[in-house]
Formats: C-alpha cells, structure tokens, sequence
C-alpha cells in the first residue's frame, strides 16, 4: 500500500446526480475488447446510489450509516496511544456477543508521529524491550504491530483497545486463521543494520497474534519458515490448513506455505510457488509490456507447485527464484480472503489500464499431498478493470457472508467496490472525507457490522445497515 495519505479534508466532489450515474455505469462489466451482454438494474447489485454524508466523510446507500470508533492519537487501556496508518484487520468472535478486531499499523521505525508511544516515544520505558521483536537498541524501535479492541455490537460500543503486537515493520495486511489467531506480515525487507545500525533484526515476515480480550502482547517470533519477502496478506483454507500469501512487488509471485502440522505454524513446512500448468513464467499482468499472450477473462487455468529454497532470502530474491522455476509473476498482489470454498486475492495495478485485478484460485481436492496432480487447483482471472471510474488500486478485500467480495481502494479518493459471484461491481461507500485510502475492511463474525479504516487520519469506523443474508 503505497499512496500518499493525506489527512487533508477534501470538499464534496460529485452532486448526487453524477454519482447515480456514475454508480449505473457499474452494471457492465466488460472484458478487453468484448462486453458480456449483461446490464443489470442498480436492485439486482448492490444497495442503490451512495447518499451524500451530511457530515462529508463516507457516503453511503440509504438505510447505512458509520459511526467513528478510533481515531490515531486516542489515549487506550493499556495506556499508550492508539498507532496510525491503520490497515488490514481481522475480526473474531468474542464472549457474550462481543467482537475482536486484531488491527495493523503500516508504520516504518522513523515513523514517530504515528507512533504508539508518543511522537518522541516517550511512553517506551512502559513497555518491556521483551515485548518488541526489534527494539531498535532503544533508539529507533520498529513501530509497526498491531492493536486489538473489542467491541460490543448491541450497545454499538467501544469497550477496549490495547496494543497487541509490538516492534514489527509496516504491518500492512494478514489473515485470519481457523484457530481464532491473526497473521499479520512486514510488508518490508529491511534488514539488521538498517536505520544507521539501529535495527537489531532483519524484517519481512508473517508474525501470529493471538485473538483475545484481555490486555496482553503476542510474543514477537516471526514464522521464518513462510519466507522472508514483501509480504502483504495471508488466507487459510481451513480444509487444508494450507496459507497462501501474496507478494506486494510489480514482479511478484503467488505463494503457499503446507505446515508440517496444520494450526502449528511455527513447526515449520514447506513453501511453494504457483505455476500455470503447462505455461512456464506466465505473465498474468495484461500489461502493453507483458511477456506473452494476454491472461483471459473467466478462463480457469490448472495450476502446479514448485518448491521455494532458501526461504531467508538475505538477498529478497525469493520471486526470481520461483519465476526462473515456471512461477507466474503478478501486479503487487495485496488483499487475499478465503470464502466460498475459494481463494481471492487482488492485485493493485494489474490489467490493460494498470487499475487493478482481482484472481480466485479453488483449490484441489488433495491441496497438498501428491495426490492433487490428479485434480489439481485452478486459477481464474476474476475481475480485470477496465475503466477507473468503477474499479481503481483494489487493495485489501474480504469476502461477504452473502457471498460478495468486498475491495478496498487504495487511492486518493477511494470507495469500497462490491463484487458478485459472477464477476458484476458496484460501489458500496465513497470517501468524500479524506484524501486517503480505505484499508483493512471486514464483517464481523455475526454479519452485522463491518469495519473499515482510513488510513491517513488512522480512522476506525463501523458501517451497519440492511446487509443482504
């Protein structure tokens, strides 16, 4: 995630009338060169026009409102303050109807005016240098990490925050996992002796942190064995155990990591690259300069694995390594969701026009073990934009209880794009408030309530509303 995050306010841009239009532009969708034939009525998808937001932050449908629960700065129980540049979250069922949201902090060491401790750290001798994974020698710790809260749905409450994971690097987005715990990833590959010989530890992987109401740190051992690299996000089949995980880089590759025993992640496994059947190093981008053939639409491709070596990677060098093997390369592969027995994962400026597309991978019946060569797992341009004024930048996604998936744009002037199982979009929210992306989007366990961040003012917020069932 890499735009600019400007808390700026911005002016209201479009009168309702140009957004209704805009928002029925959202019912064909086209395939480069060859639209599918289908244009449905704005009843069919989605919620209708967004409504303007008396308050100018988040226009929404009629019948759905937001309401702030955090903003950076806010002072929480634990005593520090709540961290910026807020990102991928997870959410989990907690006891008597509450809801845990494990939340990231895309924050860099140097990045003090966001940081939990205060813009001169000055809350850091409160926290034990045991609880940092890199402390920075107590000059310059890592400030990324995640924070929890807990909130109670029926009373629209926010009952506690706390940080949960401390001295971690750009924690841009993860998963959750079937055992109630959160992966967040380094979306980094600093390395120790970075920051002038301050870092004390090489960056670039996935950290577990457990999801729980009471006010504790996860201990910061990093997953080594998933590999060290640009992460972005993770998803597990709970099927498998199996994780894959996406790679924020113009030349990434697609992941999975088998665990040598599933839940257990840190008792090590193997890493692998996907590989488009028969098609060595397939360009799957659709940019003018793509090597190959264009990536099409709606085509299922098979798909093998080839094993990743050396999965340290001193030299970040891991997506050379798959692609010299037959990897497919993809466009910055960032918010990846498991849902409907599939995967889903977007890449941010893939397609023609660079504004993003989104792959669904189903995996084997025998995902893993030797026998899936029999039936193996295939991948599926799902959705390629054509045209930014629907679809832009899509970053971090989840998948909807109804079945949608739901994209985070990370732009300037961002909205959350819905997607139906047959590939149609609309236009969910609009940020009219700031000029920052929307980031981390995802529904509580009940389905009520999905929460959502603004990056730049590190804004939490809570959409409830007439979701479909």
């Amino acid at each position: 995630m890499n735009s600019s995050n400007k808390d700026t306010r911005r002016s209201f841009l479009k009168t309702s009338g140009m957004a209704t239009l805009g928002f029925m532009g959202l019912y064909q969708l086209i395939n480069p060169g060859k639209a599918l034939g289908r244009t449905m009525a704005p009843a069919a998808l989605g919620y209708g026009p967004l409504k303007k937001d008396p308050a100018g932050i988040l226009n929404l449908p009629e019948g759905f409102s937001y309401k702030l629960l955090t903003k950076k700065g806010d002072k929480m129980d634990d005593g520090f303050y709540l961290p910026g540049a807020s990102d991928g979250m997870g959410a989990f069922q907690g006891k008597n109807g509450r809801t845990i949201v494990v939340r990231n902090h895309e924050l860099s060491p140097d990045s003090l005016e966001n940081s939990g401790f205060g813009k001169n750290n000055e809350l850091l001798d409160k926290l034990s240098s045991k609880d940092f994974y890199d402390f920075g020698k107590g000059l310059l710790p890592s400030l990324g990490g995640t924070s929890t809260f807990v909130y109670n749905e029926e009373t629209g409450e926010l009952e506690k925050q706390f940080i949960s994971l401390a001295g971690t690097v750009r924690n841009c987005a993860g998963g959750i996992t079937p055992w109630g715990s959160w992966l967040t990833c380094e979306e980094s590959t600093l390395k120790k002796g970075g920051y002038d010989g301050r870092l004390e530890k090489d960056h670039g992987y996935v950290f577990e942190v457990p999801a729980t109401e009471k006010i504790q740190r996860a201990k910061p051992l990093p997953i080594k064995a998933m590999g060290r690299f640009n992460h972005e996000a993770v998803a597990v089949d709970p099927a498998s155990g199996v994780v894959y995980l996406t790679e924020d880089r113009g030349d990434g590759i697609f992941y999975r990591y088998i665990p040598n025993a599933p839940g257990k992640l840190h008792k090590g496994g193997k890493l692998q690259a996907l590989v488009i059947l028969g098609e060595k190093s397939r360009d799957t981008r659709n940019w003018e300069d793509s090597e190959g053939p264009e990536f099409p639409l709606m085509k299922s491709h098979k798909v093998t694995w080839i094993d990743i070596e050396n999965v340290e990677s001193p030299e970040d060098d891991l997506r050379f390594q798959g692609f010299e093997k037959g990897a497919a390369v993809f466009a910055r592969g960032e918010g990846i969701w498991y849902g409907n027995k599939e995967i889903y994962f977007a890449c941010t400026n893939g397609g023609k026009i660079g504004a993003g597309q989104v792959f669904r991978y189903t995996p084997s019946r025998n995902e893993g073990k030797p026998e899936e060569k029999n039936k193996p797992g295939e991948l599926t341009l799902f959705v390629e934009s054509v045209d930014r004024e629907i679809l832009k930048s899509c970053d971090n996604l989840a998948v909807a209880p109804w079945g949608d998936v739901i994209l985070c744009e990370d732009h300037k002037h961002p909205f959350l794009v819905g997607v139906t199982p047959k590939g149609e979009l609309y236009h969910l929210a609009e940020n009219v408030g700031f000029e920052s992306e929307l980031a981390g989007g995802v529904f509580s366990p009940s389905g009520k309530t999905y929460f959502v961040n603004i990056q730049g003012p590190g804004i939490t917020v809570a959409i409830t509303g007439p979701w479909k069932t």
